[in-house]
């Protein structure tokens, strides 16, 4: 009524009232009456605010890509951004009188697009596809140092790429050459795992055999030392056998000896007894034979002198015509061959 307003804000918004050109009051979430026919009402929104984007760039090897963001800022200097942009409300107080604060949104996404482009443009297509942090840490800091975002009194709070995904033909061919990949990559890890499998297989049977070896050579040792032990005990029991041999040698050479010995004796002994014999014939060729008889006669038994003296008489029996014997000397003559039979 009477031109009179009232106006009340939020503390997201910076509120400046403007009569005959000179700035009256501004501020956070004021709330005051004001008049409206000579004032200017601007509202400035200083809350961060989001803007999203969808650019449909190329790689630096023609491959075309979508890239997929968001860019949060703020205004931090509402006097700048004022004096740049029309932020002023209609007299009614709700509307703005211009089209700039859509605007200022628009203006902030073009920079961001035109950055992310040019870092887009600089990467091949799956250095892109792998590059979106990259990409969103660059974007920040050039925009938030852009001449013209300063200029606005912008504060730039953070850029973030959604995504990067390459045209559907290309996905389509980057994701059968990954999947050859990691084909390859399993029949390399098979490949390997065979290997690895190969090798344990000929360490184990390499340990095998060397344990086998190691086993031979114990036999061959123990056989050795075996045949050693018995090559030994060969020699001490030749030399032992020797030793006997020896001894039987010497024994035999000392039988040889001693029958030697004993045959010179009996022969020394024949020939002294052959001597004697033949020097006893040689007395007794020239000695009467009588003398002889009597001598050998000596010391005989009746018996024996009886029988000597039948031998003389059965010697001259054509001489003799008839012997009588009596029954007592045949008696006597058997009595006494009897005896000498038990004597004998």
């Amino acid at each position: 009524m009477l031109g009179l307003r009232f106006i009340k804000t939020q503390p997201t918004t910076h509120l400046m009232q403007f009569r005959k050109g000179r700035l009256v009051r501004e501020g956070a979430g004021l709330s005051f009456l004001y008049y409206a026919p000579t004032s200017t009402v601007v509202a400035v929104p200083v809350a961060s605010q989001d803007a999203g984007f969808m650019l449909e760039l190329v790689t630096g090897d023609f491959q075309g890509v979508t890239v997929q963001g968001q860019v949060t800022y703020r205004v931090g200097d509402p006097q700048r951004t004022a004096a740049l942009m029309d932020f002023s409300l209609q007299p009614d107080g709700r509307t703005y009188a211009s089209e700039d604060p859509k605007r200022l949104r628009d203006r902030v996404v073009m920079q961001v697009k035109v950055i992310v482009q040019q870092a887009v443009q600089a990467l091949a297509l799956k250095q892109a596809l792998t590059a979106s942090a990259t990409i969103a840490r660059a974007a920040q800091q050039q925009l938030a140092a852009h001449p013209e975002i300063r200029a606005l009194g912008l504060e730039v709070l953070g850029v973030a790429i959604i995504a990067i995904k390459p045209t559907p033909d290309i996905a389509r061919a980057l994701e059968a050459e990954a999947r050859e990949a990691n084909l390859k990559s399993a029949d390399d890890a098979i490949y390997q795992r065979r290997m690895a499998a190969v090798q344990n297989e000929r360490s184990i049977r390499q340990n095998e055999l060397d344990t086998e070896i190691a086993v031979e050579d114990k036999k061959r040792q123990i056989q050795e030392t075996q045949m050693e032990a018995r090559a030994a005990l060969l020699r001490r029991e030749n030399e032992v056998r020797g030793e006997q041999m020896a001894a039987d040698v010497e024994l035999e050479e000392s039988r040889k000896a001693l029958v030697a010995s004993q045959s010179e004796n009996t022969r020394a002994i024949a020939e002294a007894e052959a001597h004697r014999v033949r020097a006893v014939m040689a007395a007794l060729e020239t000695a009467d034979p009588r003398i002889v008889q009597a001598l050998a006669a000596s010391g005989m038994q009746p018996g024996q002198l009886i029988a000597q003296a039948f031998g003389g008489i059965a010697e001259k029996a054509e001489r003799i015509g008839q012997l009588n014997v009596s029954p007592e000397l045949l008696n006597s003559l058997l009595g006494g061959a009897a005896a000498g039979k038990r004597l004998g």
